[in-house]
């Protein structure tokens, strides 16, 4: 593993979490969007912190770098969770 692959799958995960948050409120128009702009600003958060991470390494280590991905998919698997409670929740209030 190099930096610039876990620098471009940082990018692209993310990024690929918030086209799904994108896309819920474009498809939702009448909802509430704040709480999902919420989680938005998380998933921003947690790039910036793992950009910064990954550009100023504590060593250079390969376990360094393999916690970092290992970060990066557990909290965007909790992120996808959040999202996905959330959106079952506006849903719901509709009906």
């Amino acid at each position: 593993m190099n930096l610039r692959t876990i620098k471009k799958d940082i990018e692209f995960f993310i990024e690929e979490f918030l086209d799904d948050c994108a896309l819920f409120i474009s498809l939702n128009p009448t909802k509430n969007e704040e709480e999902i702009n919420k989680i938005i600003d998380e998933a921003v958060d947690l790039y910036n912190e793992l950009k910064n991470k990954v550009n100023h390494p504590e060593g250079s280590s390969r376990a360094y770098y393999n916690g970092i991905r290992k970060e990066l998919f557990d909290r965007l698997d909790a992120l996808s969770e959040k999202l996905s409670e959330t959106i079952t929740k506006l849903t719901a209030e509709e009906k």
